[in-house]
């Protein structure tokens, strides 16, 4: 595994890291750190202008090909952006499920009219996307949509219901699966459409979480439309669309994660030294533990990406992204229950009412999902246990009687 980087790379480090020293500054710089997990609720308004400001300085679709609008930056010069966009203490982005799912996605099964038409809006952050994925009765199980689209005309009419649909609350549009041939089951007849939020079909409801924040939302779609060159791929063929879009989810920003993860684990340790919870010995070597688990993380990463780079994509094929799931969802997990211990009874004390809580609070509380969203554990092992390692499905159970 080769970790060095070129001078090319270096030199880019150093302009991307200019770059936002020069420019989260002035308006910009209240902004540092705010709309992280548990806290996208935050600035919105303000954060979409500063993810306007990089769009207007080329600094969106980084890893995008030129032809498209992007920067075509290679794979390390996309890790190097990430991680220092981390560094940064930047703001949370508000075009993520655009920049790096859907505007991918329409590269590689879009007709040219679709890219034509999204992808610039998309690179501009003039329009903003949610995933409609979930279900009430198919989250993990997402096969089990029951969505349903026909065609009327030129128009696609969608009825149904979405649930944890992210940032759908000030989104214009959604893409999502959806049944269009009757009588099909699990992955047979899904499509992939394109559908905008701000028509009288759809109403979308804002889920209040533990945080104070209503990140996720329920959307119900009643006649809802949308126009019936709006499907990615051809119509029936929307799991592989789909499958093809959750494959981007884990790429090069996770290196970017890491990095929220070591200023998080520092400031629970800064914490303890103050406090003198760090003087526990058993508290110290759970911290030390974390320690060791988050640089193992980050060399699997990074040997994950560089096997990638040579032309070695076996370690997709072989669970990496499942198993790197399961690893950072219950390393986090661990984290939040450590920042609690180590504020004592305290943390147990909202901060001011009527419910006002610190980081700390916040990391724990939001972490509890983190096993759940991106693709159950249970889910996960399913992946590896069949797909990897060639084990019989799980049976389904017998009816309670």
């Amino acid at each position: 595994m080769d970790l060095s980087h070129s001078a090319q790379d270096e030199a880019f480090r150093a302009e991307i890291r200019a770059w936002l020293e020069d420019h989260l500054a002035g308006e910009f710089a209240g902004l540092k750190g705010l709309g992280g997990p548990g806290r996208e609720h935050e600035a919105i308004e303000e954060r979409l202008a500063w993810n306007r400001h990089l769009a207007a300085h080329g600094w969106t679709g980084v890893g995008w090909p030129e032809e498209h609008g992007g920067r075509g930056l290679s794979l390390w010069q996309q890790v190097i952006f990430h991680e220092e966009y981390a560094r940064s203490n930047a703001p949370n982005r508000v075009n993520h499920l655009g920049e790096e799912l859907l505007g991918p996605t329409l590269m590689a099964f879009g007709t040219e009219e679709q890219q034509e038409r999204f992808l610039p809006r998309i690179l501009a952050v003039e329009e903003l996307w949610a995933q409609g994925y979930s279900e009430p009765g198919a989250g993990s199980d997402l096969a089990n949509v029951q969505t349903k689209a026909r065609l009327d005309g030129a128009a696609w009419v969608v009825d149904g219901q979405k649930v944890w649909t992210s940032n759908a609350h000030f989104s214009q549009w959604l893409f999502l699966i959806a049944r269009t041939e009757p009588g099909t089951q699990r992955h047979r007849g899904l499509s992939f459409l394109l559908l905008p939020i701000d028509q009288d079909g759809v109403e979308v409801r804002p889920i209040e979480q533990l945080t104070g924040g209503s990140e996720f939302n329920e959307v119900f779609l009643t006649g809802a439309r949308t126009a019936s060159d709006l499907v990615v791929g051809e119509p029936g063929d929307g799991w592989r669309v789909a499958m093809g879009l959750l494959g981007l989810e884990r790429g090069v920003s996770i290196l970017a994660q890491l990095v929220g993860f070591t200023r998080e684990l520092q400031r629970v340790v800064a914490l303890a030294r103050e406090n003198g919870a760090l003087d526990d010995p058993v508290l110290r070597d759970r911290l030390a533990g974390l320690k060791a688990e988050l640089e193992v993380m980050r060399f699997t990463a990074l040997r994950s990406l560089s096997e990638v780079t040579a032309g070695d994509d076996s370690a997709a094929a072989g669970g990496a992204a499942s198993i790197f799931k399961l690893v950072w969802a219950s390393w986090h997990k661990k984290l939040g229950e450590v920042a609690m211990d180590v504020q004592g009874l305290g943390g147990l004390v909202a901060r001011a009412a009527p419910y006002e809580l610190d980081d700390l609070q916040r990391l724990f509380l939001f972490s509890r999902a983190d096993s759940i969203y991106g693709g159950s554990d249970e889910v996960q092992r399913n992946i590896l246990a069949e797909r990897v390692l060639g084990l019989p499905r799980e049976p389904k159970g017998e009816p309670t009687k």
